[in-house]
């Protein structure tokens, strides 16, 4: 009898520190939330430099639109609104710019699109050494920049438009996993990826590929052996 007084003493004890832990996450302020946002559907076949052709298609247009709607919905002040500096990633974050115009559109060639080191050995043929080490170079470097605790005890809701490489390169860092792991991650085009940094700094994944704001004939994965779709109006 005594052990099981103890027994549910400790139980009960455990449950009031987890609800006491639970509500401090929830109430405390100061806390910095990305939301990672994978670039619309685009334009693969162009041959053009990346940062003025590869633009992106109708059905990425109404990808963008589609999102840009879920985050308004959102009970969210955002307070920030980054682009890498190519095509489909800069078009895509300005469609999303027109339902947010109080934010300034900033852009970044940190986050542009990228091959990091994959366990992957046809993939990893294919990369230079020096292509690899920039990549690396420049995602870890943005790494720092980004997911770090508000600087204030505001919270902070920032958008980071850019690929999927990058998105799934940040969650395994994110998530403290092999980084060579990035490649075993699936991610759609006008997914919604959300990371909370808090203020001791510990990072939290709260979702990853959201794609419930697009339909599913709407879906899709732009590169390797994936399919592309076309957007279908009505009558056509």
């Amino acid at each position: 009898m005594k052990l099981f007084t103890i027994s549910t003493f400790v139980i009960l004890f455990l449950i009031a520190s987890l609800n006491e832990l639970k509500a401090q996450e929830l109430t405390e302020s100061g806390a910095r939330t990305i939301y990672l946002i994978r670039h619309g559907e685009y334009d693969i076949d162009d041959e053009r430099d990346p940062d003025l052709g590869k633009e992106i298609v109708p059905l990425g247009i109404a990808q963008a639109r589609l999102l840009s709607t879920r985050l308004k919905s959102m009970d969210v002040e955002f307070t920030s609104l980054t682009s890498s500096t190519m095509t489909r990633a800069r078009q895509t974050a300005m469609i999303i710019n027109k339902y947010f115009p109080e934010l300034n559109l900033k852009q970044s060639r940190l986050i542009r699109e990228c091959t990091p080191p994959t366990w992957r050995e046809d993939i990893m043929a294919d990369e230079s050494e020096s292509d690899l080490n920039e990549c690396i170079t420049n995602l870890e470097k943005s790494f720092e920049e980004f997911f770090i605790p508000s600087s204030d005890e505001k919270d902070k809701h920032d958008i980071i438009v850019c690929h999927g490489n990058v998105i799934r390169y940040f969650v395994t860092k994110a998530l403290k996993v092999d980084t060579l792991a990035w490649l075993q991650m699936a991610i759609g085009n006008c997914s919604l990826t959300i990371v909370k940094i808090r203020p001791n700094g510990s990072i939290k994944l709260v979702s990853y590929n959201d794609l419930g704001h697009i339909p599913s004939s709407m879906q899709t994965l732009t590169g390797g052996e994936n399919k592309s779709k076309s957007l279908v109006l009505p009558g056509e």
